[in-house]
């Protein structure tokens, strides 16, 4: 099918590059090619790029440019919070449905003599500030919930959970990879002290992201080498990267003010609303509490979600079969087991993520699709399920 009639919906995994986000960028990788670090007019320039970048980024989570630390991406971001503020015999609290960036990193934290609890969450895929008070022992150092979850879009109540840690005087961290730049995310108003933030998630490049770390909350540099990012990261900064990711943060900021996020939402609410009133036994998981206004975890009984993902692709249609980094796995979604679903449902379950640059038209299309693919794929199962009946008969 040609890549222009094809439809986008998995802007949870990553975002396509807005071409003024391209345009921003270009410039460093040609004439502006100075090192940051550099006291002539190359470096200069350089340097300039990555404060202006540097004051988009903090503008857009309502913090101050000096707290905000350039990534590789969240990965990294989430390993500098958690490696960064815990040691052998501090206590970290996370939950089972966190990314992998941090369940990972978790996980060999516990090697190096950190002592872990993972709490669970209900079947709407939310944790709960009780849990987090339960949880809490005299040596919690860290407290880290995501602000919203990857394959659900569930949002957390970071805000009640940070009030939480504050109250015992630990740390509280976010991966707010999936928040940032399709919901409004405040910082002061979150309460938390370490966020991150990834910039292929909103319209820019892979391979560049952010931590932000409130002043005066110390943590351990991840790598080792100059005094880049005010020593808290080491490495010669990625220039164009970081001058695309404040400018895609720069118009997200724009794009929230005008009301980006609640177009955003009437689009999703047009799509979940197709689907629920077309396709029987389907279900929306999390869609009792706050969600993303973008996406939509989708059980549909008796489909195979991985089978129905690359028959949908054939057709044109590309989303997910639950996170980007587990897409293609044997085993079923980490998150919609810790949320009490069978391994069967979880198999039975995709992903369709929404991005500011979807429309109507391609909405109504991708239901068409949905719809056929999903009838085709049932009437397959049943009858492979009564070619397998009349098996059994004949052999009893």
């Amino acid at each position: 099918m040609p890549n222009e009639q094809r439809i986008y919906m998995d802007a949870n995994a990553t975002t396509p590059v807005l071409p003024e986000v391209v345009d921003a960028m270009l410039p460093y990788w040609t004439e502006h090619f100075g090192n940051a670090s550099a006291v002539h007019e190359h470096g200069r320039i350089a340097r300039s790029a990555l404060d202006e970048a540097r004051e988009h980024v903090a503008a857009l989570i309502g913090a101050s440019p000096s707290e905000i630390t350039f990534t590789s991406g969240g990965t990294e971001s989430d390993n500098q919070a958690l490696f960064g503020a815990l040691g052998p015999g501090q206590h970290l609290i996370t939950s089972r449905m966190e990314h992998h960036a941090v369940l990972h990193a978790a996980e060999e934290l516990d090697k190096r003599g950190v002592e872990v609890t993972y709490l669970d969450c209900d079947r709407d895929g939310v944790v709960s500030p009780e849990q987090v008070r339960d949880a809490l022992r005299p040596n919690t150092r860290l407290v880290s919930i995501m602000l919203a979850n990857n394959e659900t879009g569930v949002l957390q109540p970071v805000r009640e959970i940070a009030a939480v840690a504050r109250e015992h005087g630990c740390l509280m961290h976010s991966d707010a990879v999936q928040a940032c730049g399709k919901t409004p995310v405040s910082v002061r108003e979150l309460g938390c002290d370490l966020l991150s933030l990834s910039a292929h998630k909103m319209h820019a490049p892979k391979g560049v992201g952010a931590l932000w770390t409130r002043r005066g909350v110390r943590i351990r540099p991840l790598l080792h080498g100059g005094p880049h990012e005010r020593q808290r990261r080491a490495g010669t900064e990625n220039v164009p990267g970081i001058v695309a990711f404040g400018e895609a943060c720069r118009r997200s900021t724009e794009w929230l003010r005008d009301g980006g996020a609640q177009l955003l939402e009437a689009l999703h609410q047009r799509f979940e609303t197709g689907v629920l009133k077309r396709i029987p036994e389907a279900l929306v998981h999390g869609s009792q509490v706050s969600r993303l206004p973008n996406t939509t975890s989708l059980r549909l009984t008796d489909v195979d979600s991985e089978a129905l993902v690359i028959a949908l692709d054939l057709q044109g249609l590309s989303i997910s079969g639950g996170s980007a980094c587990t897409s293609g796995a044997v085993e079923p979604s980490h998150v919609l087991i810790a949320m009490g679903l069978t391994e069967e449902e979880a198999r039975s379950t995709v992903r369709i993520s929404l991005s500011r640059l979807n429309t109507e038209a391609e909405v109504d299309r991708a239901l068409d699709i949905l719809d056929r693919v999903v009838q085709r794929s049932r009437t397959i199962e049943a009858v492979n399920a009564a070619s397998c009946e009349d098996i059994q008969r004949s052999h009893a």
